[in-house]
């Protein structure tokens, strides 16, 4: 398999489908002659003309509602939404539209749309363009919710949402759009609501979305080396979730940690631990741990931007106090 960079998995995606499918179309700020500010549907215009890749005024809920509209009626838009911070400004087309038609309309109307957008911090953007909004919309019934973590996932995951008749949200984290990995160059897709199981072991098990598989997965190297076995698994969606892979994990290590970006309050990290809590605490020799974002607005200074998420070295630290029975 060659490797790509994240970027390049989204772009090549997109493609595919839309050379597939006749009513797959692309639209957003900047996407066309532009390819978005990170450049990843850089030369999609070229070959699909602005038919289908269509540049938006700067109105977010106006070019989201107009997508909304085209799904119900036949065609299958991806909207790119420039920063996940502006989910804020479509939570209504979203929540209150795309999530219910099917279900409003007596399941005669399906919204087949997709909403890409980003999340992360560290990248310097401050407090308006940093932030890790996903858990908002895992709230809502009707969207289902897919989280990346390489170049791999990215691809299967937005082939899949491209296809599924019902609105999905696809969130990538901003800061890996020029990591590489490995991705073959057949076709291939990934089922939503099958978690994938990274790394393997019996003392320990990591339940890690997006960026934070990464540092799970460095985590558990470190704890290796003083013989503590980390299991590590990424949902890839948070709705649908496998509840089922994840409580087999835990079942078996009897200790777990959840790890996401978003912050702590209210969050992806509390309702997985919550589901843990529910269906097995009788096997569990710890409780269950979590790690998120600092509660407090993304600062832009670099020293304090970094305090605000997870580490590998924290995760760390926290795994072993739950392998000594200190936590």
């Amino acid at each position: 398999m060659r490797e790509i960079t994240l970027s390049q998995a989204v772009n090549e995606a997109i493609a595919e489908e839309m050379r597939r499918d006749e009513t797959v179309w692309l639209l957003g700020e900047d996407v066309a002659e532009a390819g978005t500010p990170f450049k990843v549907l850089s030369g999609l215009v070229e070959e699909f003309g602005t038919r289908r890749v269509v540049d938006t005024p700067i109105s977010e809920p106006g070019f989201t509602g107009i997508a909304v509209g085209a799904a119900m009626t036949g065609t299958r838009p991806i909207v790119d939404l420039m920063f996940g911070d502006f989910l804020t400004l479509v939570m209504d087309q979203m929540v209150n539209q795309a999530a219910k038609i099917h279900y409003m309309s007596g399941g005669k109307l399906n919204v087949p749309m997709v909403l890409r957008t980003n999340m992360g911090a560290t990248r310097r953007s401050a407090a308006q363009h940093s932030q890790s909004l996903h858990a908002w919309l895992c709230h809502i019934p009707g969207l289902k919710i897919a989280m990346p973590s390489n170049a791999y996932e990215a691809k299967g995951l937005l082939k899949t949402a491209i296809r599924d008749n019902n609105p999905v949200v696809i969130i990538e984290d901003k800061l890996m759009y020029q990591e590489k990995f490995f991705v073959p160059e057949e076709e291939y897709m990934i089922e939503f609501g099958k978690a994938n199981i990274l790394r393997y072991g019996d003392d320990i098990s990591f339940i890690a979305t997006s960026s934070m598989v990464q540092v799970a997965e460095q985590a558990a190297e470190i704890l290796a080396t003083e013989n503590i076995m980390a299991e590590v698994i990424d949902p890839r969606t948070l709705v649908p979730l496998d509840e089922e892979t994840i409580l087999e994990s835990v079942k078996k290590t009897s200790r777990v940690i959840v790890v996401d970006e978003g912050h702590k309050n209210y969050g992806i990290t509390a309702e997985i631990a919550s589901r843990i809590a529910e269906k097995a605490f009788y096997y569990l020799d710890a409780p269950v741990t979590r790690l998120g974002a600092m509660d407090v607005p993304i600062p832009f200074s670099p020293v304090l931007e970094d305090l605000t998420v997870p580490t590998p070295a924290l995760l760390a630290d926290k795994a072993r106090l739950l392998c000594k029975g200190k936590q």
